[in-house]
C-alpha cells in the first residue's frame, strides 16, 4: 500500500511539471507574437511618418496665381483642395485675363501665369513655360428662346463678321443678332477666333470682361449670341451645336467638336526650377486627387 501512495505521489509531481513545462512554453510564445506585434506596430509608425514627410506636409509658405477668368472655378476648386492638404500653404489667385496674368510671371510678381489658351512665341521666349493642366471646350450660347439650335462654324465666323446679322437667315426667327464676346486679351477670345480663324475681323455688340458675364448677358439679352467655357454653362442658356456636334469630354477628345482649347498653368522656367511649393502644387495636381478635382469641374485631363 505504502509502495502504491508513493507511485501516485509521483505521477502527480510528473503531471505538474509537465503541466509547468506547457505553461511556461505558452508564456514565452506570446510574449515573441507581443515583441512581434510590437515591432511591426513601430515600423508600420516609421513608414507613416516617412509617407507624411514625403507630401510635404511641413512646408509653409505661400503662391500666388493670376490670369484667365475662365479658370477661376478650376483654380478655386484646386486651391481649397490643396490648402486642406498642405495647411501650410495659402495659395492666392487673381482673375485678370491671360494676357495680363502672363504679363504679371514675366515681370516676376506672381509665381503662376493662367492662361486659357497655348502660349505665344514672343511669351515663351521670355523664358515662360507652357504648362497644360486640363482641356476646356468653348460652348456657343443663345437666348433660352433662340430656336436655332446648330450652326455651322462657316456661319459662325460670319456672324462674328458681322455678314450674318439676321436670325432668319440661319432658319429662325426674324431677329437681329446682338454678337457679344469677350475683351481683347481673352484667353476664351484668342482661342474662338484663332479656330475660327477670324482673328481680328469681328464685329462685336459688346466686349465683356469675364466668362460670368458673357453668359449673364446672353441669357437676358433677346436674339444674343456668346461664347464661354464649356464647365459654366447652365439652364439659363440655349447651348448651340457647332456643324452638328455638341460641345462634350467625348466629342472633345475624338477631335469631332472644334472649339477646345487648353488650361495652361505656364511658370518662368521649367517646373524643375520652381521652388518646393510651386512643385508641390503641380505635384498635386498630377496626382490623383487633383485629377479628380478636374473632373468634378468638368474639364479634361491632358493626355
Amino acid at each position: 500500500m505504502r509502495n502504491k501512495k508513493r507511485i501516485i505521489a509521483a505521477v502527480l509531481v510528473a503531471s505538474t511539471f509537465a503541466f509547468g513545462l506547457t505553461g511556461c512554453g505558452s508564456s514565452k510564445t506570446e510574449t515573441a507574437d507581443n515583441n512581434a506585434t510590437q515591432t511591426e506596430d513601430d515600423a508600420n509608425t516609421e513608414t507613416t511618418d516617412e509617407a507624411d514627410a514625403d507630401t510635404g506636409s511641413d512646408l509653409t509658405g505661400s503662391i500666388s496665381l493670376a490670369g484667365s477668368t475662365s479658370m477661376e472655378k478650376l483654380c478655386e476648386a484646386m486651391s481649397e483642395s490643396f490648402m486642406n492638404k498642405y495647411e501650410g500653404i495659402t495659395v492666392t489667385a487673381e482673375y485678370t485675363g491671360s494676357g495680363a496674368g502672363l504679363e504679371s510671371l514675366a515681370a516676376g510678381s506672381i509665381d503662376i501665369g493662367n492662361a486659357s489658351r497655348g502660349l505665344k512665341d514672343e511669351e515663351k521666349a521670355q523664358g515662360e513655360v507652357e504648362n497644360v493642366v486640363a482641356i476646356d471646350g468653348i460652348a456657343v450660347i443663345a437666348d433660352k428662346d433662340n430656336k436655332v439650335v446648330d450652326i455651322t462654324s462657316d456661319d459662325l465666323g460670319k456672324i462674328y463678321k458681322g455678314e450674318i446679322t439676321n436670325w432668319s437667315d440661319l432658319g429662325g426667327e426674324d431677329q437681329s443678332i446682338v454678337v457679344l464676346g469677350r475683351e481683347a486679351g481673352s484667353g476664351t477670345r484668342d482661342a474662338f477666333e484663332e479656330l475660327l480663324e477670324i482673328k481680328d475681323q469681328c464685329n462685336y455688340a459688346q466686349e465683356l470682361d469675364s466668362t460670368g458675364a458673357v453668359l449673364a448677358k446672353v441669357a437676358t439679352t433677346p436674339g444674343a449670341i456668346g461664347y464661354v467655357s464649356l464647365d459654366v454653362v447652365d439652364d439659363t442658356v440655349s447651348e448651340v451645336k457647332l456643324n452638328g456636334v455638341e460641345p462634350s469630354e467625348e466629342k472633345i477628345k475624338a477631335g469631332e467638336y472644334m472649339l477646345s482649347r487648353p488650361f495652361v498653368m505656364a511658370t518662368k522656367g521649367e517646373i524643375s526650377e520652381q521652388n518646393d511649393l510651386v512643385k508641390t502644387w503641380f505635384d498635386y495636381i498630377k496626382s490623383d486627387e487633383g485629377k479628380e478635382v478636374i473632373k468634378n469641374v468638368g474639364l479634361i485631363i491632358p493626355d
